[in-house]
């Protein structure tokens, strides 16, 4: 998400390897991030839990930080805009459900609103390791979505999730899912700026490329703005 914003997501998911085997994630990778300043956020996504149904063992993931410098925006009356350098860090913590190695995740995310319901983002990244190349490999991600905003309170998002994989096991391989997803956002009565904005959302990760390493991920996320 290229928008500075503070927050905590609460976020569960639920997917099928390509062998069949069955995988819930209790937390995905998400957790909160605070507005330091005028252009910067900092995000801490804590350890995701994570349960195989096989004979893997179940614990918890790794820990990763990232920060975001907001280069440029402009409001709906001047282009509705935002572009936004992100940094992140993750931090080889589980040596049983995590990375091999630390990694680094840089990231360029931009959005434009349109049609005054409308909007368009797209971040383009990557995985760094930090050693042992040769076993994990680097990806190149690339997502692009479009949001429908077509009420207050409920908008839909379809979006198209690219990896790209370089050395590693998966060398030269490419992965791609559509997920379309519904949200709906609460807000009391006498809302204000100050107060908190809570976000209903759901949706499935689908794989539309041949080779995947799961399909019909269903995530469920409930994220506190404020």
């Amino acid at each position: 998400d290229p928008r500075l914003t503070q927050y905590y997501r609460f976020a569960f998911s639920n997917q099928y390897t390509s062998a069949g085997t069955h995988t819930v994630n209790y937390g995905n990778g998400r957790g909160g991030g605070i507005v330091a300043f005028n252009r910067i956020q900092v995000d801490l996504l804590p350890p995701n839990y994570i349960q195989h149904h096989t004979a893997a063992a179940d614990g918890f993931g790794d820990t990763a930080a990232l920060i975001k410098f907001r280069i440029a925006s402009a409001n709906a009356e001047h282009g509705n805009y935002i572009l936004t350098a992100i940094l992140g860090h993750t931090f080889a913590s589980s040596p049983k459900n995590g990375a091999a190695t630390d990694s680094w995740n840089p990231i360029l995310a931009g959005g434009v609103g349109f049609l005054h319901h409308f909007n368009v983002e797209s971040a383009l990244g990557g995985t760094m390791p930090t050693g042992k190349i040769a076993q994990q490999g680097r990806t190149i991600l690339w997502n692009s979505l479009v949001h429908d905003h077509i009420s207050p309170h409920v908008f839909l998002e379809i979006e198209n999730n690219a990896t790209f994989y370089f050395a590693g096991s998966h060398d030269g391989k490419i992965q791609n899912f559509i997920t379309p997803a519904a949200f709906y956002i609460y807000r009391q009565k006498d809302w204000k700026p100050t107060h908190p904005v809570f976000t209903f959302a759901g949706g499935m990760q689908i794989a539309t490329s041949g080779f995947h390493t799961y399909n019909h991920n269903t995530i469920l996320e409930m994220r506190v703005l404020f």
